[in-house]
């Protein structure tokens, strides 16, 4: 009589077989040591993480979304570029048809600007004009303190020569608000704080030049060398502008220079 069964034995040898075991119940040792070696493709081995975690820590998340930046270069050219466009100049134009150049001392500001549009659009050109000093900034990122400190000197020359208006201009004062706003903000206080005072005392050249003689006192104490540079950056075009203005001076007296340095104009006025 035949039966289906196997014998003890048979099914003994059977589980211990290691054709029939593997892929089964257990694997074979050489098997689980191979497996153990290939790194995991999910998660990479400690060296792979290292490096992943070492390009989180610089704010970059993987190859496929890493920062990108803009080269030094194109970020001082795209500052001088903003800097240069005249939003007080097209403001004036577009409301009164009326070209700055040709109002009072000739400066493009927002007092120009007041004076022939009224609050308004002073308001909303202003904005704008803090816009465009805190692009260069921001286009170079806080990682590059230096490259920041230059843009927002180049905004400001493109603000105070602008080749779109035959290379006059403002004074920087506005452009040097916006450009402090993302690097040193109490930079934008004294800045404010000179405009604000000097305009209330009549003496808005004076004002403005007890403020640009702080900034770097001030940014050096609070922010080091990096502060100077960004201080040493927005003021030298504002102290080159007092001095050679939009235009020579009709009497190239020593004293006209020093009107121009203190005061901001050929001869000395309240405003």
């Amino acid at each position: 009589m035949s039966s289906d069964k196997q014998p003890p034995q048979a099914r003994h040898d059977a589980d211990n077989d290691p054709a029939v075991t593997v892929g089964t119940a257990s694997r074979r040792p050489e098997s689980a040591a191979a497996d153990a070696a290939v790194p995991d493709p999910g998660f990479g081995g400690p060296e792979v993480r290292r490096r992943r975690a070492a390009g989180a820590a610089r704010g970059f998340t993987g190859a496929g979304s890493a920062r990108r930046r803009l080269p030094a270069g194109a970020v001082v050219l795209a500052s001088y570029a903003l800097g240069a466009v005249p939003v007080m100049n097209v403001a004036a134009r577009l409301l009164r048809g009326v070209d700055l150049r040709t109002v009072g001392t000739g400066t493009v500001s927002g007092t120009s600007l007041y004076k022939v549009a009224g609050f308004g659009p002073l308001a909303v050109a202003g904005c704008l004009e803090l816009a465009k000093g805190a692009a260069g900034p921001l286009l170079a990122g806080r990682d590059r303190p230096y490259l920041a400190a230059v843009a927002a000197g180049a905004s400001v020359t493109g603000h105070n020569w602008s080749p779109f208006l035959g290379l006059s201009g403002g004074r920087g004062l506005s452009l040097g608000l916006g450009a402090l706003l993302p690097t040193a903000p109490e930079g934008t206080l004294v800045l404010g704080a000179g405009l604000g005072f000097g305009r209330l005392g009549g003496e808005t050249g004076l004002g403005s030049l007890a403020a640009i003689v702080a900034l770097p006192l001030l940014l050096g104490w609070t922010r080091g060398r990096k502060g100077v540079a960004t201080a040493a950056c927005l003021t030298a075009p504002m102290v080159a502008k007092r001095l050679l203005g939009d235009r020579p001076p009709e009497a190239r007296r020593p004293s006209t220079y020093v009107n121009r340095f203190f005061f901001d104009s050929d001869t000395h006025r309240r405003r």
